[in-house]
């Protein structure tokens, strides 16, 4: 049957089920067209016997009829090749199943374990005896006379992988997948510098290689055991050069690997050390681990418990001036339990040409607990404003298998200013008279920084009460140097053009916030028509009116714990009680959707949104260029304040633009902006250095408006002894108001790049450290717990390198048959070639045979 199908130009055919021939070509595939077609074709029959047995008399006549037979059958299937011939066929086939074999190669894996004694021996067992001992430069005398020099233990995970994968007996588990389950396997490789990139791996074998790639994509659909693996050669590609371990980038590249809509499973094998990227897991569908569509068996490399403390700071990127603040240090213990560390926090300024001379903000002895975390607070109270890094350390211990991760270190701005917030409203609310009275009391708001429009007051007091602004619209400069924007209910005719063009430039350019607030007058309709509709979370509705039909309490969405100004309380069941206290809710305002990319936090019990399945929501927040929009279904927030006071009412609002207000630049310092890509680099990387520039009147900076058409900029780099080398830099217009330079980074230390803003012609200063270690190595395990989480969520199973030939029991995928209708050009056969060939050749060898001319 294979050979018939290959015949007929089809692979890996179990069976062919019925075969229908007709004719494409149009003027063949007519009514009548069939008829004149075969006609034609006995009519070429018909002229090569007449042709032969007239005018070629030479030969016996059994001869001559064979001849004319040839020439007239070549002749017919020319034409009717002419007439494009067509099989309708129905065929079954046999779709082996394809499991994908990935690997880690990332730096972390050359990370050494310690292992106890019957753990190296499991493993040794394992990998059938370590195939690094000869790499390691350990004979086994040296082992028997010197346990240290024992090759297991001076492995890393690479090797017993290496080794695992091409050890040479019958248990190798590469070859057994392959011979025991009957399954198409193809191996990859993760690495990458800045995220995870899958590399597909060659199976050793280059024409077996080539089978295997054109089963993955489609065009050999069975037959999974062709294309013999060596797992030596698989072995000998694995390399750990990543610097990142981007789980979640890795899930979502898997489904766009040609041949995935055939995996039946994907084994992963790594220490699951995700450092990078989006999260792998989530709590919605389209999380990355529910995007592979294929179970994940995982198998974990690497202890999962070591001698190791790491250090993580944790502080808020922007700091008061002489308001207190709590800097948290935490440390993450394996293996130290009872041992006494000496925790120090040291702060130091980054303003200036160089960085000040260090302070102790703090140093705390502390006997590490049994608990795996343990969070450290030292209070700190800024004395002046500036740029300051806080690194936070603990001394080695003896028997860390990793020491790169006893340091910390978080740049904090810490400023003497205020937020600026704008509340825009029709007429006075009880959310207005007490969202004034909270910000009037915040230190980081207070008098100076809340100011209001209020359409409906009259003009001569918007004239002469520093609390309101006299016009909607107020100069360029004035309107972009507040932080976040209130748009409380208001009728589309009181929102000109102007300010709701500046809006969407506030928002989408300069990343300022926006919170609109719908009330029960005019409703969030009147946004319809102007930019502020396509800014919202949500999809607004032409014909929704306010609903009050009956009482409702609102229901808040997973999601909303993830959200500081949602979080009134960090017990669950207290923030749950907290949210009660708003009580049965009178109305609200509908809406047709809630935005893809945006966020429900809370939404309504049981009203739903057009599509009648998506319940309507309440609070909702969503990006829109670079800065965020919050939008409130409704005004009646000021009923936290019923049994609590303004305890959780000033949370809700202080922590909402706390984010929306700090995420950004503050006041008019948000007119020349400098940024880095990232604080931290390793040598040899390229670091993205940005400034976003605007002139005074906040239009973007362009190349005519600049002297030497880039912003003039300098970079500090290390030199020898300590000193400071000074390189000039140009940063060149990207786009509009957008400047970036590249370069790269080749020596470890501390750096300083130093731009000057055209207008004030002062240099703004942004510092970054230069190591020589990766991320890969701050963490000294793997993670048991991600791993098992990762499998679990997608219906496999976890191992390691001890039970991972588990799987091959475990493994649940079957041969899929597939029938399948199609149309086949005939004329593009093996079939139809052949006959043509045979002919011609049959006539032209007994031409010869019989000696005519």
């Amino acid at each position: 049957m294979k050979f018939i199908g290959w015949l007929f130009g089809l692979e890996s055919v179990t069976s062919i089920d019925q075969i229908d021939p007709s004719f494409a070509a149009p003027w063949a595939s007519e009514d009548v067209g069939p008829f004149w077609v075969w006609l034609g074709a006995l009519a070429c029959i018909g002229l090569a016997v007449a042709f032969y047995l007239r005018w070629q008399p030479k030969g016996s006549l059994a001869a001559r009829g064979a001849l004319a037979g040839c020439r007239g059958l070549l002749l017919a299937l020319l034409l009717i090749t002419l007439a494009d011939p067509v099989l309708r066929l129905t065929v079954t086939n046999i779709r082996n199943p394809l499991v994908y074999v990935i690997f880690d190669g990332t730096e972390s894996m050359l990370i050494e374990d310690e292992w106890s004694d019957d753990q190296r021996r499991a493993l040794s067992d394992a990998v059938g005896g370590l195939a690094a001992d000869r790499a390691a430069g350990v004979t086994e005398p040296d082992a028997a006379r010197d346990p240290q020099r024992d090759p297991a233990r001076l492995a890393s995970r690479l090797d017993f992988l290496k080794a695992f994968l091409g050890r040479g007996d019958e248990r190798n588990w590469l070859r057994r997948l392959q011979a025991e389950r009957a399954v198409q396997v193809q191996p990859f490789i993760f690495d990458g510098a800045a995220s995870s990139r899958l590399r597909r791996l060659s199976i050793g074998d280059d024409v077996n290689d080539m089978t295997t790639r054109r089963s993955s994509g489609g065009a050999i659909e069975s037959d999974g055991n062709a294309g013999r693996i060596d797992p030596a050669a698989i072995a000998g590609q694995l390399t750990a050069e990543g610097q990142v371990t981007a789980l979640g980038t890795l899930l979502e590249d898997i489904p766009q690997q040609l041949g995935s809509g055939n995996l039946a499973a994907v084994v992963l094998f790594s220490d699951f050390a995700h450092n990078s990227g989006t999260p792998p897991l989530g709590s919605s569908a389209n999380s990355p681990a529910a995007k592979v569509g294929a179970p994940l068996y995982t198998v974990g490399i690497g202890a999962t418990r070591a001698v190791d403390l790491a250090v993580d700071l944790q502080t808020d990127p922007k700091m008061k001036k002489a308001e207190r603040a709590n800097i948290v240090v935490k440390l993450k213990q394996s293996g130290l339990e009872g041992r006494a560390v000496n925790v120090s926090l040291l702060a130091r300024r980054m303003s200036g040409e160089t960085a000040t001379a260090e302070s102790l903000v703090g140093q705390r002895l502390i006997n590490l607990p049994a608990t795996e975390f343990t969070a450290v607070e030292f209070p700190f109270t800024p004395q002046e404003a500036g740029r300051f890094e806080f690194v936070a350390s603990v001394e080695p211990l003896d028997g860390e298998v990793v020491s790169d991760n006893n340091r910390a270190a978080r740049e904090v701005n810490i400023i003497d200013d205020y937020l600026r917030l704008m509340y825009v409203a029709y007429e006075p609310s009880w959310e207005w008279r007490f969202i004034k009275e909270v910000f009037h009391r915040d230190k980081l708001v207070g008098l100076q920084g809340f100011r209001t429009f209020l359409s409906s007051s009259d003009p001569r007091v918007r004239e002469s009460n520093v609390l309101f602004l006299p016009s909607l619209t107020p100069k360029r400069s004035e309107f972009f140097a507040s932080d976040v924007l209130f748009l409380d209910d208001m009728p589309q005719s009181a929102l000109s053009p102007r300010f709701t063009e500046m809006v969407r430039e506030f928002v989408g350019e300069l990343g300022g916030g926006l919170v609109v607030i719908a009330g029960p007058r005019f409703g969030p309709r009147e946004l319809l028509g102007t930019p502020l509709a396509e800014m919202l979370p949500v999809t607004l509705d032409p014909n929704a009116r306010l609903r009050d039909e009956r009482e409702f309490e609102l229901r808040l969405t997973t999601e909303a714990m993830q959200q500081a100004f949602m979080r009134l309380d960090e017990n669950p069941a207290e923030n749950e009680k907290a949210w009660k206290n708003v009580g049965p809710l009178p109305w609200y305002q509908p809406v047709a959707a809630l935005n893809k990319k945006a966020t429900a936090l809370a939404v309504h019990p049981f009203d739903k949104c057009a599509d009648g399945e998506t319940p309507q929501p309440l609070v909702a927040i969503g990006r829109y260029g670079k800065g965020e929009v919050v939008y409130l279904g409704f005004n009646e927030t000021w009923r936290l304040r019923k049994k609590f006071g303004e305890k959780y009412y000033r949370q809700f609002w202080s922590q909402l633009i706390y984010r929306l207000g700090m995420s950004h630049a503050l006041g008019d310092s948000k007119r020349f902006v400098p940024r880095l890509d990232r604080q931290q680099y390793r040598a040899e990387e390229l670091v993205t250095f940005s400034v976003e520039a605007y002139d005074e009147n906040y239009e973007p900076l362009t190349e005519e408006s600049l002297a030497n058409r880039t912003l003039r900029a300098e970079l500090l780099v290390p030199g020898p002894g300590g000193s400071t080398q000074v390189r000039e830099l140009a940063v060149p217009l990207l786009r509009k108001g957008q400047f970036e330079a590249r370069f790269p980074v080749f020596v470890p230390g501390e750096y300083a790049i130093r731009v000057q803003d055209p207008v004030t012609e002062r240099f703004e200063e942004r510092r970054f450290d230069v190591t020589s270690v990766s991320a890969e190595r701050s963490r000294a395990v793997r993670d048991e717990v991600l791993q098992r989480e990762l499998a679990g969520r997608t219906q496999g199973r976890a191992y390691d390198l001890t039970n991972v030939e588990n799987f091959l029991d475990d493994l649940r995928a079957e041969p899929r048959i597939e029938t399948k209708t199609r149309n086949h050009a005939l004329w593009t056969t093996p079939l139809w070639f052949a006959v043509i060939m045979i002919l011609m050749l049959g006539e032209w060898f007994a031409r010869k045979w019989i000696r005519l001319s």
